[in-house]
């Protein structure tokens, strides 16, 4: 493992001990955090506390846990996780069995997935299908393929879906349209299956494949699984797997290749449902019993993201348009009405967003596959005092920002930026 100092700059900071960066889009599973901006202008060189090579290729991101920074990735072949200190030191590293190499390299890896902690363990999950469970210190609590117990992975592309928390255990969603599609709840401490839940929705060819997160929400007064997938949005009993609830119509006509990567976003009771490969997000008023469909739908926007997944914040919906001709449009919607309430754009490239955009302490933290990093302070009317950062790799993976320190993990590298 080769450390670079690039700056004596680092110091400890107070990282969580079961809140901030805790899964992929932080501890409100939403992609904001309220008061914590870090600088808005960095680079390679510019306030830059400390960056670290990598010992291998992924595209999860990563989480603060037990005081350290841990990030999944590949070590000699092999899936793996590595926590960092605050001061991006190695601590501890741990090795699986052999990594499933990414269908496309180039925007694909082994290790997709981001850890997940309840602030008394790590949870892991690899496109090899291992899940895993580590103690705060590294050591393993439990493993297995989870490919193996409940059914091949058919996925067209790379598993995607993060594990969760909910109902005090894991929780894993393998929602596909060629093999067994399920979510399973998985003991925390043992590892032992609690339900395994079959997700069975008719749909045209790829249309369930789902690379989403769940979400883990309370609902009309109790906890609730929010799983986006196969033209359906469900809500789900942690303790029993059974769905409370159900809302389809986003794809009637079963149309074909439909599948899903950006992940819903909840605001209050309303969920923001990118759909229609980029084209269309809905907004769904979740809960109720049975198929709430027909009062479940509040308004749909002719907007949309492929597979950067929005933001909500501040009560507010923002959608960076990832791909395709309108790319860089940044979009601020109203979560009751679906109402457009300012429109504006980053500079115009020919390179995807890949990675999704967050916001901390009111700034706009929107990375690029180059490499060029944009950040804004949301405005009332729109983008204010656009900066445009360059990493000088490619960035594939999301952001965090942990303790006011920004998180950015390159092709290469893990940066931390801060003043």
């Amino acid at each position: 493992m080769k450390f670079i100092a690039t700056a004596l700059l680092a110091t400890s900071w107070s990282l969580i001990a079961a809140g901030e960066w805790s899964g992929w889009r932080g501890a409100d599973q939403n992609g904001s955090i309220g008061d914590q901006a870090p600088p808005a202008e960095f680079s390679g060189e510019k306030n830059v506390l400390w960056k670290v090579e990598l010992p291998g290729r992924g595209c999860s991101t990563p989480i603060a846990a037990g005081g350290n920074i841990i990030v999944t990735t590949a070590i000699d072949g092999k899936d793996a996780v590595v926590a960092y200190s605050p001061e991006g030191k190695e601590v501890w590293k741990k090795s699986f069995g052999e990594m499933t190499p990414g269908r496309g390299q180039r925007v694909g890896s082994s290790a997709n997935s981001s850890p997940a902690t309840d602030g008394k363990g790590i949870y892991v999950y690899f496109k090899s299908g291992q899940v895993a469970a580590l103690e705060m210190n590294g050591d393993l609590r439990w493993e297995f393929n989870l490919f193996e117990k409940f059914g091949e992975n058919k996925l067209w592309w790379d598993v995607g879906s993060s594990p969760v928390i909910a109902g005090g255990n894991v929780v894993v969603a393998m929602m596909q349209t060629d093999a067994p599609s399920y979510i399973v709840s998985l003991d925390a401490k043992t590892g032992e299956t609690l339900w395994n839940n079959k997700r069975h929705f008719e749909t045209g060819p790829e249309s369930s494949d789902s690379y989403t997160t769940p979400l883990v929400l309370e609902i009309d007064g109790k906890e609730t699984i929010v799983c986006w997938g196969a033209d359906h949005l469900t809500g789900q009993d942690p303790k029993t797997g059974e769905i409370i609830w159900t809302v389809g119509g986003f794809n009637p006509k079963k149309l074909k290749g439909w599948r899903v990567i950006a992940s819903a976003v909840p605001e209050g009771d309303v969920c923001l449902v990118p759909y229609a490969r980029g084209e269309n997000v809905a907004g769904v008023k979740m809960g109720g019993k049975g198929d709430v469909t027909k009062t479940a739908h509040l308004w749909k926007q002719k907007l949309g993201s492929d597979s950067a997944t929005p933001i909500a914040s501040g009560g507010k919906f923002y959608v960076v348009t990832d791909r395709g001709p309108k790319r860089g449009a940044v979009s601020c919607l109203d979560p009751k009405s679906g109402e457009v309430i300012w429109k504006d754009k980053l500079p115009k490239a020919a390179q995807t967003y890949y990675a999704s955009p967050i916001i901390a302490g009111g700034l706009l933290i929107c990375p690029r596959e180059d490499g060029v990093v944009f950040t804004a302070k949301i405005g009332k009317d729109g983008l204010e005092d656009l900066k445009t950062n360059e990493l000088g790799e490619g960035v594939i993976a999301s952001p965090a920002v942990i303790g006011g320190k920004l998180l950015l993990r390159g092709d290469r590298s893990l940066f931390c930026f801060g003043e």
